[in-house]
């Protein structure tokens, strides 16, 4: 309801007023399929209200290369120059954060913000010793290395930026403050606030597509872009922690709904969470070695309930549970990952609902009933008639019809065997 409102009042500001637009989107936290399809939305919405520019508000540690491509070519193919701001004081545009700056047609950033450390994070390895041997990256590394220079030196190239602090920033990891950025010419300008901006950047010429377009940005009217929910969904779902908890949920529900035929509740919402769980998963990359091992835990802990033993399956459970939820996601690779204490409050949970919860459970319903028409088998009678169709006799204090396959005496013991209707089978 608020946007079309926003939009409406776009439709009607022409009448009343001679401003023009800047559409105004924040990306925050993570770069990932969420942030590639929020972006895109905005620039659509930019085109169809003839904005001056789309403003982007930066801050992020980084994230998915598949992403962040697909955002540099909407930005590069963009009909409106986009304009990407680092900001507020003490934000970054790293890893992938860089790239966006170098491909954006104005590259600008607040005091006290920084960028760079633009190596794929992947290929990031851990201190080595110093050995010959193995001191040289693989050629797997190599290419990767070489593809993202070649990369960022074409960004760079097609918006007469500094070329060789961008192969450095991804060949060394090297970043910089916004001070040191403007003065090396790997960004254009340095702005308090948005507002200030925008009047730096009015009658800055850029290149966009294949013609020079003049902006003209001071008094312009920033409009916030609001994304819709698919886009805020989306977002959600493919978050690590909110993956993850989906995917136990799934798990768990059914595993309920297996135990307790008919209980509907538990398989439902497991059905539904493990939808969603799997396309967050194939919207972000995950390892399949942590998820197998996340079921395995899961099955040693279920095995520990109906094993007696000192509670090795439990503990070696709750400790494959454990390492499968640090390895499901690589916190580098996505910019964040799942949450420790999160991890931890699961995988202690799970050992104690398997091994004390699951374990009463299984017990009670191997337990002999003590109640109702079924408890009456096994049960002591005695004989006090006999009938040309069989037997009286007097169970727990009542009067009986029963039946037997040999005779029986007055005032003989005799146990319950079954029960057919309300006629008892009895034996010596």
């Amino acid at each position: 309801m608020k946007r079309l409102l926003v939009l409406f009042l776009l439709l009607l500001s022409p009448l009343f007023t001679a401003e023009s637009i800047v559409m105004k989107v924040a990306i925050k936290g993570a770069i990932g399929p969420a942030s590639s399809s929020v972006l895109q939305e905005a620039l659509d919405a930019a085109q169809v209200q003839n904005a001056e520019a789309l403003l982007i508000e930066l801050d992020t540690p980084g994230g998915l290369s598949t992403s962040m491509r697909e955002m540099i070519q909407a930005i590069t193919n963009s009909p409106v120059p986009v304009i990407t701001y680092v900001a507020p004081r003490g934000a970054r545009a790293a890893s992938a954060g860089t790239y966006l700056l170098y491909a954006s047609h104005v590259a600008a950033m607040s005091p006290g913000t920084n960028l760079g450390a633009a190596t794929p994070i992947s290929l990031m390895q851990p201190p080595k010793q110093l050995d010959i041997n193995t001191s040289s990256p693989t050629t797997a590394e190599k290419k990767a290395i070489n593809d993202a220079v070649a990369y960022i030196t074409s960004l760079a190239q097609m918006n007469d930026r500094n070329v060789s602090w961008a192969v450095n920033a991804v060949a060394s990891a090297e970043s910089l403050s916004a001070e040191d950025a403007l003065r090396m010419g790997v960004i254009d300008l340095i702005a308090g606030d948005t507002q200030t901006l925008l009047q730096k950047v009015d009658g800055r010429t850029v290149k966009l597509l294949e013609k020079s377009v003049r902006m003209h940005t001071e008094g312009s009217m920033i409009v916030p872009f609001e994304a819709d929910w698919k886009s805020r969904f989306l977002g959600v779902i493919t978050d690590p922690n909110i993956a993850y908890i989906l995917l136990l949920i799934a798990m768990y529900g059914i595993f309920f709904e297996l135990m307790n035929p008919g209980a509907i509740v538990p398989g439902v919402i497991g059905v539904i969470a493990g939808i969603i769980a799997l396309y967050a998963l194939n919207m972000i990359p995950f390892n399949y070695a942590g998820l197998l091992l996340i079921f395995i835990g899961i099955a040693f802990m279920i095995a520990e309930v109906f094993v007696a033993g000192f509670g090795v399956l439990g503990i070696g459970g709750a400790v494959a549970f454990a390492f499968g939820s640090l390895l499901l996601f690589d916190a580098e690779t996505l910019g964040h990952d799942i949450s420790l204490p999160l991890i931890i409050a699961f995988s202690l949970v799970s050992l104690g609902f398997f091994i004390i919860v699951m374990r009463l459970f299984v017990r009670s319903r191997s337990a002999k009933v003590v109640t109702g028409a079924e408890e009456m088998v096994g049960a002591s009678a005695e004989v006090l008639e006999i009938t040309e169709n069989g037997y009286y006799v007097r169970c727990h204090g009542e009067t009986w019809q029963a039946m037997s396959e040999k005779t029986l005496k007055v005032g003989q013991k005799v146990q319950v065997t079954g029960r057919d209707g309300l006629i008892l089978k009895v034996k010596e």
